[in-house]
């Protein structure tokens, strides 16, 4: 077990919203500083609490594989996803306590009595009992979740954490009515999350720096060398043959998850959408699994995408592109998610289970055209036939197939979907209104 603090550059100086008692501090802890929405949240908001006058510093939490097999399968059940596994028994609670209560003493080490602490998501509730009793103000951070509390697999998730749940003097959730039943009056608040349009993922990229980017990595063709599949020091593509100019690209971006169905975006393109639309073009893009430590499934779900693509007929592999970004470069990751965005002619998010769904966000900043789940807080960004079109089944193949063709053949209504994507986002999902969210609930438990 171990806690990193994570360094981070100086954000502009900007006026103050929340300052704290002196000497006081908020404290953002979770486990990793790279992959993930949570780490991406992070990576950008820490330095902006600093910027506006509220001292914060972010803590990594180390774990080993037995942790993080059981704080995944927190994460699944929390969606509401099917656990093989079975019942969370005795020996997943020693786990999981164990595990946090060393953390919690390490955390300790850091942080003073009358600071705040931010835990973010299952993995890290379980060090607010011992944060609490020292003195710190706690505050959990769920980003994920479901609505659906009768579900055994989410009522049983929530059964393992209630012994945390009532330490944290508030509960965050992305989405109403995320919330477990038994908090306490007042102890639930609803913040969604947010993107910052000037980060390398969002700010504005020429037509000619997207192309060069993607050549950069061998994805589009014009770079030396790239006849196949290619390697770059931001990326691994894995293809037959770069995309030919003029083709009608989908992309997906998304961890290797189960729950975000890169399977099912590949079979539905394969079999249902290659075969009408000779010039479409699927790309599938997520970081290398292999940095990404708290997520044991990546590299094995990653694999069986890899599998289904190789197995694809010739013609419709060369169709075909898997892309794995590293995380060791962070601003040159985040610049080709930007580059993938920019390029497609449609965006997709065929997520079984989401918590909120940021990329759907990032996707609307720039105004694409975007097929997405009605699952997690996908809902609550887009509207169907107004910013985007959603899926009634997630699992649906043939739906999901008959949205992208009907947007790709029609240019009108990807642009109209897309200006009001764009807006609705200018109005509610930037990063200024979620960092002023958080300094009104600072100021509320510093009062």
């Amino acid at each position: 077990m171990s806690v990193s603090l994570v360094d981070l550059p100086p954000a502009p100086r900007t006026r103050e919203s929340a300052a704290p008692p002196h000497g006081r501090t908020v404290w953002h802890i979770n486990t990793t500083a790279h992959g993930g929405g949570v780490a991406e949240l992070l990576r950008r908001s820490v330095p902006a609490h600093n910027a506006a006058g509220v001292p914060a510093k972010w803590l990594a939490l180390g774990g080993d594989a037995e942790f993080f097999a059981v704080t995944k399968r927190l994460h699944h059940r929390l969606h509401g996803f099917h656990d093989p596994h079975g019942a969370l028994g005795a020996d997943e609670r020693r786990t999981y306590a164990d595990a946090t209560g060393q953390l919690g003493e390490e955390v300790l080490a850091h942080v003073a009595p009358g600071d705040l602490c931010v835990l973010h998501d299952p993995q890290s509730i379980g060090l607010a009992p011992a944060l609490s009793a020292a003195g710190i103000k706690v505050v959990w951070r769920c980003h994920i979740g479901s609505t659906d509390h009768g579900s055994p697999e989410v009522r049983e998730t929530w059964e393992f954490l209630r012994p945390y749940l009532d330490a944290p003097l508030r509960c965050v959730f992305s989405v109403d009515g995320y919330a477990p039943p038994g908090l306490r009056p007042g102890q639930c608040v609803t913040i969604p999350p947010s993107i910052d349009p000037a980060a390398a993922k969002n700010r504005s990229l020429t037509p000619d720096e997207v192309t060069a980017a993607l050549r950069a990595i061998g994805l589009e063709e014009g770079a030396p060398g790239t006849t196949g599949s290619a390697r770059s020091g931001t990326a691994t593509v894995l293809q037959d043959a770069p995309l030919p100019p003029g083709a009608e690209v989908v992309v997906q971006v998304s961890r290797w998850d189960p729950l975000k169905d890169m399977a099912g975006v590949l079979a539905a393109f394969a079999e249902r959408i290659a075969p009408r639309r000779p010039a479409a073009h699927l790309v599938l893009a997520g970081p290398e699994p292999l940095d990404i430590p708290d997520d044991p499934e990546g590299a094995e779900i990653f694999a069986g995408v890899h599998d289904a693509w190789a197995a694809l007929p010739a013609p419709v592999r060369a169709r075909v592109h898997l892309v794995k970004l590293t995380l060791k470069d962070t601003e040159g990751n985040a610049l080709l998610v930007n580059a993938l965005q920019r390029r497609a002619d449609v965006i997709a998010q065929k997520s079984l289970r989401e918590g909120f769904g940021l990329t759907v966000n990032e996707a609307m900043w720039k105004g694409a055209a975007i097929v997405a789940s009605r699952v997690g807080g996908i809902p609550s960004q887009l509207r169907h036939e107004r910013e985007g079109l959603l899926l009634a089944d997630a699992h649906d193949g043939e739906e999901f197939a008959a949205h992208v063709l009907r947007l790709l053949a029609n240019e009108g209504l990807r642009k109209r979907l897309g200006d009001a994507a764009r807006q609705r986002c200018a109005e509610l999902f930037l990063a200024e209104r979620e960092l002023a969210d958080h300094y009104r609930l600072y100021q509320e438990l510093w009062a």
